[in-house]
């Protein structure tokens, strides 16, 4: 017997779990002096097609002074097709923000991330930005923000689709990043839409280095907390290494808790 599987299944099983009991939204402009997030989801698949797909997400803030507030967005994502590993990536967001309760507040971020479909090996950028809230209810949040950071990528090839990158798998830049988040609830709560969108992130010194990455998601709730959670991520980057493609698209199942502590 085979039990690879059915370790696989049950750790996929026992995340879910975890991501259950302790999901909740994290909105640095809340006075909670601790907030914490997580979620996992993932699916095991074997017969004529075997695929093994585990996707999570950690987020939480501190709010170690009273003006002071330190936001951490992780995640991670694992592919695998007939046990040939096609994903394997993780992305961290640090932010320091100040004052994050006024309508307009700044900010400095430091990212880290890796790729392996993209063959990117780490990509690390660093900066400053203005973040305006345009609504901080409830129900509706919708934030926008604008940053200028400075981006060093390091590829596994030295061979781009724009060749005037050939020859040092390096790229090192500055870059604009626009960003646009939020959540709404449905009147009853009955559904709840949220966004994470960096809609437009171009190079200051070349027109065709940019990219796109948003996620849209839904909760529909079940029962006492419990949601079924929809996520649908897309990610368009256009300078790439040959013969990778530019656009990446992902849709996950789940499900998800929300819990707010007054």
């Amino acid at each position: 017997m085979n039990h690879k599987p059915f370790c696989q299944s049950v750790c996929i099983l026992a995340f879910a779990f975890i991501a259950v009991c302790v999901n909740a939204q994290v909105n640095e402009s809340d006075t909670a002096k601790f907030q914490f997030r997580a979620s996992v989801t993932g699916n095991y698949q074997q017969g004529n097609v075997e695929v093994l797909t585990i996707k999570s997400r950690v987020d939480f803030s501190y709010a170690p002074v009273k003006y002071l507030v330190f936001k951490s967005q992780n995640s991670s994502l694992y592919q695998s097709f007939y046990a040939k590993k096609a994903d394997n990536d993780i992305y961290s967001r640090n932010y320091f923000y100040y004052n994050p309760q006024r309508v307009v507040y700044p900010f400095g971020i430091a990212y880290i991330s890796t790729n392996y479909r993209r063959q990117v090996g780490t990509r690390f950028f660093g900066g400053a930005g203005l973040t305006v809230q345009l609504l901080n209810r409830p129900l509706q949040v919708v934030k926008v923000s604008v940053a200028s950071v400075y981006e060093t990528t390091s590829f596994s090839s030295n061979k781009f689709n724009y060749t005037r990158y050939n020859g040092s798998n390096k790229i090192e830049l500055w870059r604009a990043t626009a960003y646009l988040g939020g959540w709404h609830y449905l009147p009853n709560r009955h559904l709840r839409i949220y966004y994470d969108a960096y809609y437009w992130q171009p190079a200051l010194n070349d027109r065709h280095n940019y990219r796109t990455q948003f996620d849209i998601g839904a909760d529909v709730p079940l029962f006492k907390g419990i949601a079924f959670n929809v996520l649908y991520a897309f990610t368009h980057e256009n300078v790439t290494v040959q013969n990778i493609w530019q656009d990446d698209k992902i849709l996950t199942f789940g499900l998800a808790y929300n819990f707010r502590k007054k």
